[in-house]
C-alpha cells in the first residue's frame, strides 16, 4: 500500500512540474487530484493496521498457559572481588617514592634584556647573522646561550627577530657578540 502512495506522489510531482512548465491549469488539477488519493490511501491503510493491531488484543487468550519456569541465572561478570579475594594486605608492598625531580631549564625565570647603544641597533639591523628564540618567550638568543638548555629553538635572523618585536638575551647578550664580530 505504501508502494502505491509513492508511486502517486511522485507522478503528482511530475505533473506539477508539467504544469508550471507548460503553464496548463489542468495538469496542476490531476497533481492536486493525485495527491488527495495518496492521502485517502494513507488514511485507508492507517485505519487497517489500527483494527488489525485492536484485534489481537480483544481476541481472549486459551486459558492453557505454560507453567512458569524459573529463567536459568545468567553467567555476570564480577566487576568487584569480594571482600576476602583480595588477599592479605600484609603481602601488599608499599609503593616506592618518587625520586624529586631535578630542576628543570623551564623552571628558570627568563633572562633580562641587554642593553643595547643606537649605534649598535643601527648595525643589527641591517646583520643577517642567526640567532634563536624560543616559543612564548620575548628573548632572542646566541646558539650557545646556557639559558636555552633543552628548550626548543626555532632559528630566525638578528634583524627579522627585532623586527618581529624579540629583545636580546642579557645572559648571552648576543647584540654585543655580533656586534664585536662585525666591527
Amino acid at each position: 500500500m505504501l508502494y502505491i502512495v509513492l508511486v502517486l506522489v511522485l507522478a503528482a510531482l511530475g505533473l506539477l512540474v508539467t504544469a508550471l512548465i507548460t503553464a496548463s491549469s489542468l495538469w496542476a488539477w490531476v497533481s492536486i487530484g493525485l495527491s488527495v488519493l495518496a492521502g485517502v490511501l494513507l488514511v485507508l491503510d492507517w485505519l487497517r493496521r489500527r483494527r488489525r493491531a485492536a484485534a489481537p488484543a480483544a481476541a481472549p487468550e486459551p486459558s492453557e498457559t505454560p507453567a512458569e519456569e524459573e529463567p536459568e541465572p545468567a553467567e555476570q561478570t564480577v566487576l568487584i572481588p569480594a571482600a576476602g579475594d583480595l588477599g592479605d594486605p600484609a603481602d601488599t608492598p608499599e609503593p616506592e617514592a618518587e625520586p624529586e625531580p631535578a630542576a628543570s631549564p623551564a623552571d628558570e625565570p627568563e633572562p633580562g634584556v641587554e642593553e643595547t647603544p643606537e649605534a649598535d641597533v643601527a648595525v643589527l639591523a641591517d646583520l643577517e647573522d642567526e640567532v634563536v628564540v624560543v616559543d612564548e618567550h620575548p628573548r632572542y638568543h646566541l646558539t650557545t646561550c646556557p639559558w636555552l638548555g633543552s628548550r626548543e629553538r626555532i632559528p630566525i635572523g638578528v634583524g627579522e627577530a627585532r623586527q618581529l618585536g624579540f629583545t636580546p638575551c642579557a645572559r648571552c647578550a648576543p647584540d654585543a657578540t655580533l656586534v664585536a664580530a662585525h666591527s
